[in-house]
């Protein structure tokens, strides 16, 4: 899984396409991928960015744990995979963003690209400087999560291949 690291403010052209910035394109290096899955956030107004690996590795983990033959299940499937997008990068390492994406976040010219484990999220500017939190929130989610994980916990988390 990649982690992309950064935040970057980025200008949509009048057709909705995007440079991806250089920055995720070098974190992307060693599996390098043209392809890539857009998608309306489950929590938040932003879009979410999956390199197709990534994207691969969700679907597997949602195959693994539903049952299409739950309605239940099968409703929760159909509303992630609503509104889904394939893109790809073109020779410009430029994403086209579809206009019903964009509009869903009411986005029109600046966005800003952060980096996330295994995606991407695109917001517009205006919404991404009121992102829920400050410091002290920050500090007492990270405490609420993480404060509870034993040493080993996070060694194998910050080790992963260990």
């Amino acid at each position: 899984m990649i982690t992309f690291i950064g935040e970057f403010p980025c200008k949509l052209d009048d057709k909705g396409r995007v440079l991806l910035p250089s920055t995720f394109i070098r974190q992307m290096a060693g599996s390098m991928q043209e392809k890539f899955v857009l998608k309306k956030d489950l929590f938040e107004k932003c879009l979410v960015l999956y390199p197709m690996d990534e994207w691969e590795r969700q679907s597997q983990l949602l195959l693994k744990h539903t049952n299409s033959y739950k309605r239940e299940h099968n409703t929760f499937l159909r509303g992630f995979f609503k509104g889904t997008a394939e893109v790809t990068l073109d020779s410009n390492n430029r994403l086209l963003i579809p206009r019903r994406l964009l509009d869903e976040i009411g986005a029109n010219r600046e966005i800003v690209m952060a980096g996330q484990l295994g995606k991407i999220e695109i917001w517009t500017s205006e919404d991404y400087e009121k992102v829920e939190g400050g410091d002290e929130h920050f500090a007492q989610l990270a405490e609420k999560i993480m404060g509870n994980l034993s040493g080993e916990s996070i060694k194998q988390s910050n080790n992963p291949g260990e």
